[in-house]
């Protein structure tokens, strides 16, 4: 028995260390990432970077119009946010700015669009936020390399 104790407490030592702990952050900031990503990618016109959609437009228009921002500026500030803080988190670059701001957009949806979604949709993504936004990227990140740049 005790030297099962001893193994477990091995393994539970290396899945506690840095770098276990970076590839769960990789894992979180991905995760987080292809969510926003794929909602980005619908709102524009197919083979396009940027490009609003009128099916965007018209859903902000009618459908998301409890958002309290003008649709034509809701409709671009969620499109440009869905594309902009998912690459990002990809990089792990402003890792801690991306995911608040990301729990911003979820929030606003939860609240002004979908409020029937939280149990099933948007504690996920709530979670998977403050988990970066607590811990920030990890050592796989551009914000770690930046800051071993820095010296710190």
């Amino acid at each position: 028995m005790g030297a099962l104790i001893s193994h477990c407490d091995r393994m539970f030592g290396m899945l506690s260390g840095r770098l276990f702990e970076s590839l769960v952050l990789l894992f979180v900031r991905l995760a987080l990432a292809g969510i926003f990503w794929r909602s980005g990618r619908t709102k524009v016109v197919e083979g396009t970077w940027l490009q609003i959609s009128d099916t965007t437009k018209y859903l902000f228009e009618n459908d998301y119009s409890d958002v309290p921002i003008p649709p034509d500026i809701a409709a671009h500030l969620a499109t440009y946010s869905e594309h902009l803080f998912p690459i990002l988190l990809v990089l792990g670059l402003a890792t801690r700015f991306s995911a608040l701001a990301l729990l911003g957009m979820t929030l606003v949806i939860q609240i002004f669009v979908f409020p029937e979604a939280w149990w099933s949709v948007h504690i996920v993504w709530v979670a998977l936020a403050m988990v970066l936004i607590s811990r920030g990227a990890g050592m796989l990140s551009l914000d770690a390399a930046f800051m071993k740049a820095r010296g710190r």
